[in-house]
């Protein structure tokens, strides 16, 4: 039950927007890079049919990320005989992309069997220059079994190519119910004058990107430089109206929390656990559409140890061990039948434990509705070229 009453960190960590931060990853991705084919089925089933199990398997991840006892490692390590070596050491995609960009480059190996990165611009740069080894799906029977069918429809890799999802979370809009006593449901409300130098905002380009898309209808996986531009024009009348407050990172939820702001963009899983502190604030995915993003395994190239990587991958995709995941994470899973496995165990639950577990099971943070689905949408990808426009439109506003 751990982390339930605390606040994490893991999305500050992830949306650092910092001048360092950007500068990394605009210097990682560069064109240094060279952009690679996708490889033929008959070599990724050559590469596949020369490799064997070597009973190890080392897996970066976040931090907060896996239970502190190990449990899902710990019954892989039991049923497959697979030892492992897990290392929380990925703090931000573009620091990690920054560090990792050279070695790859070299034909050197990270050291890793499995790397989690989000959706986003360093994970589509990863893939392109051929940094992620080609996944061989008749080895993920679970993952076939048991993954939602929405998380086998990623815009950013068609058919899985290349990632499985490890989970996911969702960006709307959070509002403090002590002031705003409306319900809200259409983005507009971040535009709206009444709320003017109370609303919040964030300062990712992808991030408040989207948003302004979707304020204008635009879809923003299907946009244009010129939508571009209409966004940010939207998004640069809202901060030229003094609607908005602050752009902010990971402490738009403090903000929000103490009526500092009383409507905000927002991370699912941060408002998750207010909720159950206590606290008055509400989370909605505008009409108009949300953002779904997703942190995806993949194994690396150079990879000293790929079948029990895949290996690996699968047995997370077992819905008993999902469930453990999910309820120790407490973001979005990509295994439906977790809810149902969550279900279950509240009813012999008791006392704080089943009203906790009775939270998740209803949450829409956890597990959003069809509706919610509907209307969320990833982030515009991006090559090189078109990266230098679209993230001055944005930062322009944000750094303002």
């Amino acid at each position: 039950m751990r982390g339930w009453t605390q606040p994490r960190t893991r999305r500050d960590l992830f949306r650092l927007a910092g001048a360092s931060a950007a500068g990394l990853a605009l210097a990682a991705c560069g064109v240094q890079g060279q952009k690679q084919a996708p490889p033929k089925p008959d070599a990724v089933a050559d590469f596949w049919a020369k490799q064997t199990k070597h009973g190890k398997v080392v897996f970066a991840n976040w931090p907060e990320y896996m239970p502190e006892d190990k449990g899902p490692l710990e019954r892989f390590k039991k049923d497959t005989g697979i030892a492992y070596e897990y290392k929380e050491v990925i703090q931000e995609n573009a620091e990690f992309f920054g560090a990792a960009d050279p070695v790859l480059r070299a034909g050197q190996s990270l050291g890793y069997d499995i790397v989690v990165l989000t959706n986003g611009i360093q994970l589509q740069h990863f893939l392109e220059l051929g940094y992620a080894i080609p996944l061989d799906h008749s080895k993920l029977p679970n993952f076939q079994a048991n993954a939602g069918q929405k998380y086998k429809e990623r815009p950013y890799d068609p058919g899985n190519k290349y990632t499985v999802p490890y989970t996911s979370g969702v960006t709307g809009i959070a509002y403090n119910t002590k002031y705003v006593k409306e319900d809200i449901t259409s983005i507009e409300a971040l535009f709206d004058p009444k709320y003017k130098g109370r609303v919040g905002m964030m300062n990712d380009a992808q991030e408040i990107g989207n948003f302004g898309m979707f304020a204008l209808g635009i879809d923003p996986e299907k946009s244009t430089e010129a939508d571009w531009r209409k966004a940010g024009e939207k998004l640069k009348a809202q901060r030229d109206a003094g609607i908005v407050r602050k752009y902010y990172d990971q402490s738009y939820i403090d903000a929000v929390a103490k009526g500092d702001v009383w409507v905000t963009m927002a991370w699912s899983g941060d408002v998750f656990q207010r909720q159950l502190a206590g606290e008055p604030v509400k989370f909605v995915v505008p009409a108009e559409g949300g953002t779904i993003w997703t942190d995806n395994m993949l194994i690396p190239k150079g990879a000293a140890n790929p079948v029990d990587a895949l290996m690996l991958m699968d047995y997370l995709y077992q819905p008993a061990v999902a469930a453990e995941l999910d309820e120790y994470i407490q973001f979005v899973t990509p295994v439906p039948a977790v809810q149902d496995l969550l279900r279950e165990k509240a009813k012999t639950a008791k006392g704080e434990a089943k009203k906790n577990l009775e939270s998740m099971i209803d949450s829409p943070l956890m597990f959003p509705s069809e509706d919610d689905y509907a209307k969320l949408r990833t982030y515009t990808p991006l090559t090189n070229e078109q990266e230098q426009v679209f993230n001055p439109i944005f930062q322009s506003i944000t750094q303002a």
